[in-house]
């Protein structure tokens, strides 16, 4: 069975017409935990999963848990293509025994459920430098899912799910926070996931969200029209839990927490038989990791060299692919550490994310970010996070030097498999069969150029330009008026010069069309496709600010008004959804805390 996300999905899924599963209950039977049952907890856990105070972990691949209830729970939206998908019933989302489990009350599940969740705990590396002073005992054994508690794996329709709380409260890796989210990100989070996946990218789901009637915490966040980087007042919010649902969440981080403990430095184990222990522990969360996302690549009769180097080699072609989808679609992670990274190859973590108005190379969402995580620094970001995945794995290959050396190679590689992927990628959003040549090459530099110097919006433009307009003026929908004491022989040189792009980008693609094939491709075929890759609507923050602002006093339109539009981001839909939501982003808007920069509080 497959349990990989699919990278394209750029067809709506029409809805079941018969959901095969009406109940919980129903929804019980297929519960199956891979990861309890197969992995090794941690010796030093409680058994009823009562463990919530900050501590370090020194061994086993997970904590059981149980998550923390939130106050009076009540339905915001779950995600009704995602319920089809599984065959669910939408009924089930507002029932009193689903509103209690995904809420976190699992006390009560029925069986063969189980009434405790878990944790698990990873290593932190940030562009490719190994950290552990930012956990409480300077070790790194308090990095972890400090507020992410898992809580059913079920097998689907042949497809294996965990199924996860987000602000399910506190666990061992709290590092002494409260464990919660606040209702604010759990939209963003919720809608971002699913419209990502209309998006055609790989990524994490959406199941459902609830959020408390009567619990609050206090967090830092913007004043209304505040042009603080940071935040410059604490607010009282309402929690909520959402419930993203993957194969697996297995991180990079956690391969390298294991890998770490390998060493023979001293660091975490002076003794010969705790190393040994911890290299069986790697072997079995790798083992894992496999039968969980790549057991259709990776051959089970392989021996564990030959399945540690297939594995990387697949996982650097899904996250190669991922990161081209995500400059594609102006997708910014913001915060791509090794423990932001899913060994699966999707995406995962959505905290200080964001989608690119203006196009900006340097475009950072998170005020904390830096330029190395910014929106086209992406790719090196990526190879940092395959670094350390391949050294994750080097102790598994020590006793052969020919895989260590091989392993070597496909690291190596990275590079210029990405460079194919990115290519590729603005190819087929130009229109174009390649960008191998000279030409092409300088087409694309000189684009990025007008587009950084107009300014552009990312979207807008190459939308417009999918449509392969007769001349530059569909084009000026996507350009920002901020230069308002420009010249006028400014605007004419700028006109020029775009019009000059524009001749050889028409050039181009007509003599691409008319390229010796057996069946060469008309302009209007050549733009269907762009069109399924140049989405027309994308997530922007000034969109979903209104509708957590709205959802505060218990309005929750807005968020399913933006789940129906932003579920068909390809499609062309009323005129009233495109006056609304296919436009510039307002100039009131541009530099405002919280929509064109935030920090990480959630």
């Amino acid at each position: 069975m497959t349990n990989r996300l699919p990278e394209k999905n750029n067809s709506t899924i029409p809805p079941a017409s018969t959901p095969t599963i009406a109940t919980l209950g129903e929804l019980a039977k297929l519960a199956n935990y891979s990861l309890m049952d197969t992995l090794n907890c941690d010796p030093d856990a409680t058994e009823n999963g009562v463990d919530y105070a900050p501590r370090q972990v020194f061994s086993g691949h997970y904590v059981p848990v149980n998550p923390t209830p939130i106050k009076d729970p009540e339905y915001v939206a779950h995600s009704n293509t995602f319920f089809s998908e599984l065959g669910l019933a939408d009924t089930m989302a507002e029932s009193a025994d689903f509103i209690s489990m995904f809420s976190g009350d699992i006390s009560q599940v029925p069986e063969p459920m189980r009434k405790v969740g878990w944790a698990t705990g990873y290593a932190l590396s940030i562009y490719g430098v190994e950290y552990t002073h930012q956990c409480p005992f300077q070790t790194g054994n308090g990095y972890g899912d400090g507020r992410a508690i898992s809580v059913l794996e079920a097998v689907i329709n042949g497809q294996r799910w965990e199924m996860q709380l987000k602000g399910g409260g506190r666990t061992p890796y709290c590092r002494g926070a409260d464990g919660r989210a606040v209702l604010r990100s759990s939209i963003r989070e919720f809608l971002a996931q699913e419209h990502m996946h209309a998006l055609g990218v790989s990524t994490s789901r959406s199941l459902s969200l609830y959020v408390s009637k009567t619990e609050t915490v206090k967090r830092a966040w913007y004043s209304e029209g505040s042009r603080s980087e940071n935040p410059d007042m604490m607010f009282s919010e309402a929690v909520a839990i959402s419930t993203r649902v993957a194969p697996s969440f297995i991180r990079i981080g956690q391969l390298e927490l294991f890998a770490r403990r390998t060493r023979e430095d001293g660091q975490y184990y002076e003794q010969l038989d705790d190393q040994l222990h911890a290299m069986q522990e790697l072997e079995k969360m790798v083992l894992h990791l496999i039968d969980r996302e790549y057991a259709e690549v990776v051959d089970s009769q392989l021996s564990m060299p030959e399945k540690v180097l297939l594995l990387a080699r697949e996982f650097r072609e899904r996250l190669t692919s991922l990161i081209a989808n995500w400059i594609r679609v102006g997708f910014c992670q913001g915060n791509f550490n090794s423990d932001n990274c899913a060994a699966g190859g999707f995406t995962l973590d959505y905290g200080p994310f964001g989608f690119c108005d203006v196009f900006n190379p340097y475009y950072q969402p998170w005020t904390g970010g830096g330029n190395h995580y910014s929106f086209m620094n992406q790719p090196k970001a990526a190879q940092s996070n395959f670094e350390m995945f391949c050294s994750a794995l080097r102790p598994l290959l020590a006793s052969d030097q020919s895989y260590l050396l091989a392993l070597d190679e496909i690291q190596r590689e990275f590079s210029t498999i990405m460079h194919s992927k990115m290519q590729a990628m603005w190819a087929a959003k130009l229109g174009l069969s390649t960008l191998n040549t000279a030409s092409h090459k300088a087409l694309l530099n000189e684009l990025h150029m007008l587009m950084m110097q107009t300014p552009v919006d990312y979207t807008i433009f190459f939308r417009e330009l999918s449509s392969i307009p007769k001349d530059i003026r569909p084009l000026k929908k996507s350009f920002y008026n901020t230069a308002s004491n420009a010249s006028e022989s400014d605007t004419q040189q700028t006109d020029t010069r775009w019009v000059e792009w524009f001749v050889k980008w028409k050039t181009l693609l007509n003599s691409d069309c008319d390229a010796n094939a057996i069946a060469p491709r008309t302009l209007e075929q050549v733009s269907s496709q762009m069109r399924l890759v140049n989405p027309k609507y994308i997530l922007r923050e000034w969109l979903v600010k209104p509708a957590y602002q709205q959802a505060t006093v218990g309005d929750y339109a807005l968020i399913r008004e933006l789940q129906e539009v932003m579920n068909q981001p390809y499609a062309e839909q009323s005129q009233q959804v495109e006056d609304k939501y296919y436009r510039l982003k307002p100039l009131e808007f541009f530099k405002v805390g919280g929509i064109s920069h935030l920090s990480c509080s959630s």
